[in-house]
C-alpha cells in the first residue's frame, strides 16, 4: 500500500468510527486533494464532512480550531506545511495553548497535516522541515510518519488524540508502497505517539533520524555492515514531541556513539534537541566519541537541482559522519 493509500484509510476509518470527525482544506473535496490523499472521502461522507476551503490559511485553520474547541474532531490539511506560516499564530496561540489557558476546561481535539520538507525543485518557500519549530512548542504533539504502516497508525493515533497533533508527512513518500501487516489493515491499527521505533538493530554507532530519511540511513547502514564491517542502529523517531528520549539514551549506552540526520536546518534543530539529552543525562558517560549532527545546509533551500543536492543531506555524508565518530575503534 501506498504512503497515500494508508493517511486515507486511516482517515476514512476514523470518520466511520466518529462522526464528529471531519476534513478541511484547500481542495480536499471536489478535487480529491491536492496529492490524492483524501481520494474518494468527499464522495462517501459529503460536503459538510469534506469542506472545500477559500485560499486562507488563517482562517479555515481558526474556523477549526472554534469547531475543536466545541467537541468537534477537526483534520486541517496544508497543501504543504510552509502555507502553515498563514496560520501559525493560530496553530501556537489558539490551539497549543488552550488546555493551559482555560485550566482544562477546554480541549482543542484537532488534527494537522501535509506535506513537510523538500520536494524536488520547489525552491525556498515550499521546501522547508518544520518539526523543529513547532516541536518547540508545548501543547502541540509532532509526528512524523516513514512507512505506510506508519502513516497509518500515527493519523489514526492523532484524531484520537485530545490535545492538537501535528502530522509532517513527505510529499516524495506519498507514492512509495510499502508492505501492510494484518494489524496494521485492521480499524483499530494505532501507534503510540512518544514511541521511537528501532528499525535496525546495531552495536557500533547508533543513527537517529525520521520521515523520509529513514530510508537512508536503512541504506547507509546496510553498506557500512557490508563494506566496512560497522554496525549500524537505526532509530525511527515517528515523534518529535513528545521525544521518546528513552529509547534515545538506551541506544547511545549500547553503541557509544550516535549520529543524527535530518533534512532541516542545525540552529536549534532535532538533532541540536538530542545532543542536549544526551549531554544532560547517563548516556553522556557512555559516549565513546562526539556525536555527530548530519543537518540541511544553513541557508534556503536553492532552486536548481545540483544546489538543491548540495543543501540536503546525501548518502556520502551519512557515511562520513559515521565513520568519523567509529574510527577509533575501527582503524
Amino acid at each position: 500500500m501506498t504512503v497515500r493509500e494508508a493517511i486515507c484509510q486511516g482517515i476514512d476509518e476514523e470518520m466511520e468510527r466518529d462522526d464528529k470527525v471531519f476534513i478541511l482544506g484547500e481542495e480536499v473535496a471536489q478535487y480529491q486533494g491536492a496529492y490524492k490523499v483524501t481520494k474518494g472521502l468527499y464522495q462517501k461522507y459529503g460536503q459538510e464532512r469534506v469542506i472545500d476551503t477559500p485560499i486562507t490559511e488563517a482562517g479555515f485553520t481558526g474556523m477549526a480550531i472554534g469547531a475543536a474547541y466545541k467537541d468537534l474532531r477537526p483534520v486541517v490539511e496544508f497543501m504543504t506545511w510552509n502555507f502553515s506560516m498563514q496560520a501559525i499564530d493560530q496553530v501556537i496561540n489558539s490551539a497549543a495553548k488552550q488546555y493551559y489557558m482555560s485550566a482544562g476546561d477546554i480541549a482543542c481535539p484537532i488534527v494537522f497535516r501535509g506535506p513537510n520538507g523538500h520536494s524536488a525543485g520547489t525552491a525556498a518557500q515550499h521546501s522547508q522541515c518544520f518539526a523543529a519549530w513547532f516541536s518547540h512548542c508545548p501543547g502541540l504533539k509532532v509526528v512524523a510518519p516513514y512507512s505506510s504502516q506508519d502513516a497509518k497508525g500515527l493519523i489514526k493515533a492523532a484524531i484520537r488524540d485530545n490535545n492538537p497533533v501535528l502530522v509532517l508527512e513527505h510529499e516524495l513518500m506519498y507514492g512509495v508502497s510499502f508492505p501492510m501487516s494484518e494489524e496494521a489493515l485492521g480499524s483499530d491499527y494505532v501507534l503510540p505517539i512518544g514511541k521511537a521505533r528501532v528499525e535496525r538493530e546495531g552495536s557500533d554507532v547508533t543513527l537517529i533520524t525520521f520521515s523520509k530519511n529513514v530510508g537512508l540511513a536503512l541504506e547507509v547502514a546496510s553498506t557500512m555492515q557490508e563494506t566496512k564491517g560497522i554496525s549500524v542502529e537505526v532509530i525511527n523517531l515517528l515523534s518529535i514531541r513528545p521525544l521518546d528520549r528513552d529509547t534515545i539514551i538506551e541506544s547511545a549506552k549500547k553503541t557509544g556513539r550516535v549520529v543524527t540526520l535530518e533534512q532541516g536546518w542545525p540552529q536549534c534543530g532535532v538533532g541540536a534537541e538530542i545532543s542536549a539529552v544526551l549531554m544532560e543525562t547517563e548516556a553522556f558517560n557512555y559516549l565513546d566519541a562526539p556525536m555527530e549532527r548530519v543537518c540541511g545546509a544553513d541557508i534556503p533551500m536553492p532552486y536548481a537541482t545540483e544546489l538543491e543536492n548540495k543543501a540536503l543531506p546525501q548518502f556520502e555524508d551519512v557515511v562520513a559522519a559515521i565513520e568519523r565518530t567509529t574510527h577509533r575503534s575501527h582503524q
